[in-house]
């Protein structure tokens, strides 16, 4: 299963050219191989949302929107709330989605987003309960891929970030055992780490960090790396039917948790810029 939709085929010359391009360190677009396109971050974009982002990463565009409700907890976390991660990709966004219910591609990019802000415990949803067993505040992340150049997992998880770090959540009392008040004031989520996924794609015999999408029709395979603040893996996803050599994992990692601080930063400015 693999985050990256089913691509159209190419001429094999086409795909030839482009390989031997990447294997002579070269990319289409003038990168080099570990470097990232451009990133672009907007936040508080939706206004009925409690908290939303838009991210441009090249061409790739992802919008996403944090909507924070009152409901049940889990029976196995009856002291904590909820986190709910849904993706659209949306038709306009690429001939190769198609309008109906999620496919497994919308499926697995959920998934990637939801673990890595669930293994790192990027929100502290301890802090979310208020009735133990009884009521908690769910949080919804809708990601909308708005328009598809390559690299799904890392806008999706920047632009997921970027949106719960501008999240405004209600301030609730409760009174008795049952009775759950508003306070008519609002305060930010409890963020308490900041996960960056990281991408890397495997090329005939060339590692590359950020697949665009013509770098995504003929690669072999593909390894995500989310690290949290600590520099610690908290999540990976392999997809494609290639493989990776144990040194090729490796230093796919030492480049992710370098990569991760230098995107980290990037996103915490833009956000920080956007609130003042």
């Amino acid at each position: 299963m693999s985050a990256t939709p089913q691509l159209s085929p190419i001429a094999k010359m086409e795909r030839r050219t482009l390989i031997d391009l990447i294997e002579s360190g070269k990319r289409l677009d003038g990168r080099s191989p570990f470097d990232y396109r451009p990133i672009k971050v907007r936040t508080g974009i939706i206004e009925k949302a409690n908290g939303s982002s838009f991210v441009e990463l090249g061409k790739t565009k992802v919008m996403v929107g944090v909507k924070v409700e009152l409901g049940e907890p889990f029976e196995d976390t009856p002291d904590q709330g909820v986190l709910t991660v849904n993706v659209e990709l949306v038709p306009l966004a690429s001939p190769t989605f198609e309008p109906g219910p999620p496919n497994e591609n919308a499926i697995e990019l959920a998934r990637v987003v939801d673990r890595g802000l669930r293994e790192s415990e990027a929100i502290g949803l301890g802090e979310l309960c208020l009735i133990p067993g009884k009521k908690v505040q769910v949080i919804f992340i809708d990601i909308y891929v708005l328009d598809y150049d390559g690299n799904l997992i890392d806008s999706s998880a920047l632009a997921s970030l970027a949106a719960l770090l501008t999240s405004r959540v209600p301030k609730y009392t409760v009174k008795g055992e049952d009775k759950i008040e508003a306070k008519g004031e609002d305060a930010p989520l409890p963020i308490k780490n900041y996960p960056i996924a990281v991408t890397a794609a495997k090329i005939g015999g060339s590692v590359i960090l950020d697949p665009s999408y013509e770098e995504e029709q003929v690669m072999d395979a593909r390894l995500t790396i989310t690290v949290d603040k600590d520099d610690k893996i908290c999540a990976a996803q392999k997809g494609g039917l290639g493989t990776f050599h144990p040194s090729e994992v490796d230093s796919i990692i030492d480049r992710a948790i370098s990569k991760s601080s230098e995107l980290r930063s990037k996103l915490l400015e833009a956000v920080k810029a956007g609130e003042s």
